[in-house]
């Protein structure tokens, strides 16, 4: 194993990744037509495609980049395309942990980590998030969230090796692949300040370039922010005493305020790790549908806090999302003890990376720049 080209614990995740994707595939796929109908639309001169295109189909909540991507497979059979699309995607969550891997190398150097250490902790974190993944980028096939989450990582990633203009470029493009990554942006506050500018200019530039030319074209593609979906009898949203029967008008800004508030307030705490969890917490405590692909943000989430945000061995938090989020939607045969759950751990994990105590030394920019 020492003369391969990759290390021990990468071989064993491609392993689980490569037998998780044959238990799934079969009956994968349940979300790509969408991806193939968006793609198509978007280069049709038609009535209802092009910069029409989410004007008249608002329910394709999918951002350009996404559909841009879909373009790749379109050449292919519709079952080859699938199949190349969903072992694709399969395949980025293996360089997300690679990437998370390298993430806290860097943000932990100079404290006396140990190594060996942090490529078990990669890889029994790993092992929990490769069963959400697989949901995420086979079962369903969301090329968008799957995208939207791999430019979240690649923005960490440059966050942590103080890369201000390919943190905005990253995550402009998760904006550009999927709106709700919008949750994520508080970490551009975790840049020095006297980058921010720079940061913020490539990320408002590129969200524009993606986006405007969609409303300016049709202006009623404003619509496609008003899409509802049905209030599942699961959803947290019933525990908060929501009962109406889809979207109320309110829940998506308040997603995004609850997303961007604690991602600030986690970034002021000096726990950036802790920004893509607290975003994706909320958009599981505030969304109306549970579908099991949304655990895929909580589980990059959870490991992303296990390997960079603290340095114990056990990546607790990554196997409880699972046990929770993932073994709940399986076990638990009552939709309101599921929403029960969902909830305590939406509570439980914002609380613990907010408040409890860890072992982080320093805050960003303590020694490159002054941070927020």
């Amino acid at each position: 194993m020492a003369r391969l080209p990759i290390r021990r614990h990468h071989a064993l995740l491609i392993g689980w990744t490569v037998l998780w994707f044959f238990l799934v595939e079969p009956s994968g796929g349940v979300s790509w037509h969408y991806l193939r109908q968006g793609e198509q639309l978007l280069f049709d001169a038609g009535p209802g495609g092009g910069l029409s295109l989410y004007a008249h189909h608002p329910e394709l909540q999918i951002g350009p980049v996404s559909l841009l991507a879909a373009g790749l497979f379109a050449p292919f059979p519709d079952h080859v395309g699938e199949l190349l699309a969903e072992a694709t995607m399969s395949g980025l969550g293996l360089v997300m942990l690679v990437l998370v891997g390298r993430t806290a190398a860097w943000d932990h150097r100079g404290t006396g980590t140990n190594h060996r250490r942090l490529q078990q902790r990669i890889l029994v974190a790993g092992l929990a998030f490769i069963p959400m993944w697989i949901e995420v980028s086979v079962r369903f096939g969301h090329l968008d969230d799957v995208l939207a989450l791999l430019f979240t990582t690649l923005a960490v990633h440059a966050l942590a090796r103080n890369k201000p203009a390919a943190v905005g470029i990253f995550l402009a493009l998760a904006v550009d692949s999927k709106p709700w990554a919008i949750g994520f942006l508080p970490l551009l506050l975790a840049l020095p300040r006297p980058v921010w500018k720079r940061a913020l200019l490539w990320l408002a530039g590129l969200v524009a370039l993606a986006w405007l030319p969609f409303y300016l074209g049709d202006l009623g593609s404003l619509a496609a922010a008003k899409f509802t979906i049905p209030n599942q009898q699961a959803s947290s949203l019933r525990w908060l005493g929501v009962s109406d029967p889809a979207t109320p008008w309110w829940d998506r800004p308040a997603q995004l305020a609850i997303g961007l508030g604690l991602g600030t307030l986690a970034v002021w705490r000096g726990r950036w790790p802790a920004v893509v969890l607290l975003g994706a917490n909320a958009r599981i405590l505030l969304d109306p549908s549970v579908y099991t692909y949304y655990s895929a943000s909580i589980l990059l989430g959870t490991v992303l806090w296990d390997a960079v945000g603290q340095r114990r061995l056990v990546p607790w938090w990554s196997w409880i999302a699972l046990a929770l989020l993932y073994g709940g939607t399986l076990l638990i045969p009552s939709d309101s003890v599921r929403g029960l759950v969902r909830l305590a751990f939406v509570v439980l994990s914002t609380s613990y990376v907010l408040l409890w105590p860890t072992r982080r030394s320093r805050r960003r920019g303590a020694h490159r720049g002054t941070g927020p």
